[in-house]
C-alpha cells in the first residue's frame, strides 16, 4: 500500500509533532476476533500432539509418580518427624526421614531433567508440523488471497504466531496434566487427614476462581490487540524495506521513521497494557493464598488446643498449603498462556481455514501433454463485483500461433493471461486449452506445460544456476547452460566471479535488469512448455541487448503457442494475430498490416511509438 493509500484511511485532524500529517493505514485483518473461549480450537491444537501421545504419555506417567511421591509424602514425613522422632527423642527415626525425603528430593530432580529435556524436543516437533501446515496451506492459496493481504501480515503468523506456541507444546500441556493430577492428590490428603481443617483452608479457592474469571476476555482481547499491532508493524517493515529506494529518492526517511515510530510505540502501550493484565493472576492467587494461611493458623491453633490435631498435622498441612498453591498459581500461568496461544492459533487457523478461490474439481483429471490450441468463449472477469476487466471475450489460437495483446494499462491484457494459468476462475464463460476446460484439470499439470516471463522477473536466493534451474529441477548442469546459451545469457555469466555458481542475493540485485531478465528467459526454455507468455518480457532491456535476444526469441517461441504482452513493434509486428483491448473489450484484431491498414487504434498506438522513439533519438 503506498503513501497515498494511507492518507485514505487517516483520521480527520491527525496531525503528527510540527504540523506534519501522520498517516494512517488498515488492513482487512486488523480487527479483533471478539468470540468466546474456543474450546474446539483448543482440540484441534491437541491433535497436533496427537502422533507423540506414545512419548508423551510415558513422560507424564513417570512425572505423575514423581509429583505424588515429592509432594504428598513429603510433608507426611515431616509430620511424622515432628510428632514421633523429636518429641518422642528417636534420633534414629529422624534420621530415617532426612534420608527419605532427600531421595525423594533427587528423584524429582532427575525427573525434571528429563521431563525438560523431552518434552521440550516433542514440543518443537510440534511446532514443527503446525508451521510446515500453514507454511503449505499459504502456498496452495490462489491470487485474491495476496491481493488482500500485505507479505508482513502473512509472515507475522507464520513466524511470530506460531513461535508464541512454543511453551504451550514444549512445556504447558505435560505442566497442565501433572498439576492437575498433583492438585487432586493434596486435595484429597487434606480432606482424608483433618476434613474440617481442609474444607475452611480449600473453600478460598472457589473465591479465587470467580474474581480471575472476570480477567479472562479482558485478557484475551488485549493479547489479541497485541497480535494486530506486531502484524501491522511487520507488514509495516515489509513495505520499507522492498521500497527503500523510492523511500530515499523522495527524501522520506524522516517521515517514514516518523510514522514507525508511532506504530512503535501503539504497539508498547499495547503490550505493557495486555502484559499488565496478564500479571494481574499472580497477585490474585497470592492473596487467595495469604488467606488460606490465615485460616490455617487461626483454626488449626484453635484445634491443636481442642487436641483434635498435633503440632506436627499443622505443619504438614502448612507444606501441603505450600505445595496446593504452587500448582493453583502455574495453572493461573498456564491459563494466561493459553490466552496468548489463542490470540495467536485464532491468527493461524483463521489462514488454515482460508479456502483457495481457485480449486480443484474433486473429479479433476491430469491435463494430458497438450498441443496449445487455446479458446476464450464470452469470457467475462471481475476483479471486484460490478467491476469487470473483462467483457465476454471471444478468442480462438491455433497451436504454434503466436497472439500479441495490445492496450492501454487497464485493458485487460494481463487478466487473459491469469485467467489462462488460472490464477483466477472466470466470472462467466470458459477458458478451454486442447478443448478442455481448464477448470476440469488438476492445477499442476496445466501450469507445468505453461512458461511465463514477467517484467519484473523473481530471482531467488542462491546460484544463478539454481535460478535458471528453477524452470526444470531435473535438468542437468549441460541443459542449464544450453538453455542459457540460447538465450544469450552465457556470455555474461562465465564473466561473473564464479560463472554459473555465483551466488545472487534476494531478488537478484547483483545483477542488471537486463541480465535478470535473460535468466528469466533461460529459465523458460528449459522448461520447453507448450504454452509460452511474455508479459512485457523486453520492456527493461536495453535496446542492444534486445537486438542479441530477437533470434533466441525466435528459438523459445518456435513451435509454442505464445502469448505476448508488448508494447515495442518489434516484439508485436511478427505476431501471427493481434488482439487490441480497451477497458475489457476487444476493440480490433488482425496481424501488423492488416491494422495499420485499417487506421484505428493500433495504427495510432504505433505512430505514438514512431513518434517517441524519433524524439528519444
Amino acid at each position: 500500500m503506498n503513501r497515498a493509500d494511507r492518507s485514505k484511511n487517516r483520521p480527520a485532524g491527525a496531525q503528527a509533532a510540527g504540523g506534519a500529517a501522520q498517516p494512517r493505514f488498515v488492513y482487512q485483518d486488523d480487527e479483533v476476533l471478539d468470540k468466546e473461549f474456543d474450546w474446539g480450537q483448543v482440540k484441534r491444537l491437541s491433535r497436533y500432539m496427537k502422533p507423540y501421545a506414545k512419548q508423551i504419555l510415558p513422560i507424564i506417567g513417570i512425572m505423575m509418580v514423581v509429583g505424588a511421591l515429592t509432594k504428598l509424602l513429603n510433608p507426611l514425613l515431616i509430620a511424622y518427624a515432628i510428632d514421633h522422632a523429636l518429641e518422642g527423642k528417636n534420633p534414629t527415626a529422624l534420621l530415617w526421614c532426612v534420608a527419605a525425603m532427600l531421595a525423594l528430593y533427587v528423584i524429582q530432580w532427575l525427573a525434571n531433567n528429563f521431563k525438560i529435556r523431552y518434552t521440550n524436543i516433542i514440543g518443537q516437533k510440534v511446532i514443527y508440523d503446525l508451521r510446515h501446515d500453514l507454511f503449505s496451506h499459504i502456498q496452495q492459496l490462489s491470487f485474491r488471497f495476496f491481493d488482500k493481504r500485505p507479505a508482513g501480515s502473512i509472515l507475522v503468523r507464520v513466524t511470530n504466531y506460531v513461535n508464541s506456541l512454543q511453551d504451550l507444546f514444549t512445556n504447558g500441556a505435560v505442566n497442565l496434566m501433572i498439576d492437575c493430577v498433583q492438585l487432586a492428590g493434596i486435595i484429597a490428603i487434606l480432606l482424608i487427614y483433618n476434613f474440617k481443617l481442609g474444607l475452611a483452608i480449600i473453600v478460598t479457592v472457589p473465591i479465587m476462581f470467580m474474581v480471575s474469571t472476570k480477567l479472562r476476555l479482558r485478557i484475551r482481547r488485549a493479547w489479541q490487540v497485541v497480535q494486530m499491532k506486531q502484524s501491522r508493524i511487520n507488514a509495516h517493515l515489509n513495505e520499507c524495506i522492498q521500497g527503500i529506494k523510492v523511500t530515499q529518492a523522495f527524501v522520506q526517511e524522516k517521515e517514514n521513521i516518523q510514522y514507525f515510530d508511532e506504530m512503535n510505540r501503539d504497539n508498547m502501550v499495547t503490550w505493557n497494557r495486555a502484559s499488565t493484565l496478564n500479571q494481574s493472576f499472580n497477585p490474585i492467587i497470592e492473596v487467595t493464598g495469604a488467606i488460606g494461611y490465615c485460616i490455617l493458623f487461626w483454626y488449626g491453633a484453635h484445634l491443636i488446643q481442642a487436641e483434635e490435631i498435633t503440632v506436627g498435622v499443622l505443619v504438614a498441612f502448612s507444606t501441603y498449603i505450600g505445595h496446593f498453591w504452587e500448582p493453583i498459581n502455574r495453572l493461573g500461568q498456564m491459563y494466561s498462556q493459553m490466552l496468548v496461544a489463542m490470540a495467536s492459533s485464532e491468527r493461524i487457523f483463521e489462514f488454515i481455514d482460508e479456502q483457495p478461490n481457485v480449486a480443484e474439481k474433486p473429479d479433476a483429471k491430469p491435463l494430458p501433454p497438450i498441443r496449445g490450441a487455446v479458446d476464450l468463449k464470452r469470457v467475462v472477469f471481475e476483479y471486484e463485483p460490478g467491476r469487470p476487466a473483462l467483457k465476454g471475450i471471444d478468442l480462438h489460437v491455433e497451436p504454434g500461433q503466436s497472439i500479441a495483446l495490445v492496450g492501454h494499462t487497464g485493458s485487460g491484457k494481463s487478466t487473459i493471461i491469469n485467467l489462462l494459468c488460472r490464477f483466477y476462475d472466470v466470472t462467466e464463460g470458459s477458458v478451454s486449452i486442447d478443448g478442455i476446460d481448464v477448470r476440469d484439470v488438476t492445477i499442476h499439470s496445466l501450469r507445468s506445460q505453461i512458461g511465463i516471463v514477467l517484467q519484473d522477473t523473481f530471482i531467488f536466493s542462491g546460484t544463478i544456476r539454481d535460478n535458471i534451474r528453477f524452470g526444470r529441477l531435473d535438468a542437468t548442469d549441460e541443459e542449464v547452460e544450453a538453455a542459457a546459451k540460447a538465450v544469450k545469457a552465457h556470455d555474461f555469466i562465465v564473466n561473473l566471479p564464479n560463472g554459473y555458481d555465483t551466488e545472487v542475493q534476494e531478488r537478484g540485485n547483483v545483477l542488471s535488469m537486463g541480465q535478470r531478465q535473460l535468466i528469466s528467459f533461460a529459465r523458460a526454455l528449459l522448461a520447453d512448455p507448450r504454452i509460452l507468455i511474455l508479459d512485457e518480457a523486453t520492456a527493461s532491456i536495453d535496446t542492444e541487448t534486445e537486438l542479441k535476444i530477437q533470434d533466441a526469441l525466435k528459438t523459445l517461441l518456435h513451435g509454442r503457442t505464445s502469448f505476448i504482452i508488448a508494447h515495442r513493434l518489434s516484439t508485436i509486428r511478427g505476431a501471427d494475430h493481434i488482439l487490441v483491448l480497451d477497458h475489457g473489450s476487444v476493440m480490433e484484431e488482425g496481424n501488423h498490416e492488416a491494422l495499420m491498414r485499417h487506421k484505428g487504434i493500433y495504427h495510432g498506438l504505433i505512430q505514438a511509438q514512431y513518434r517517441l522513439l524519433k524524439e528519444t533519438g
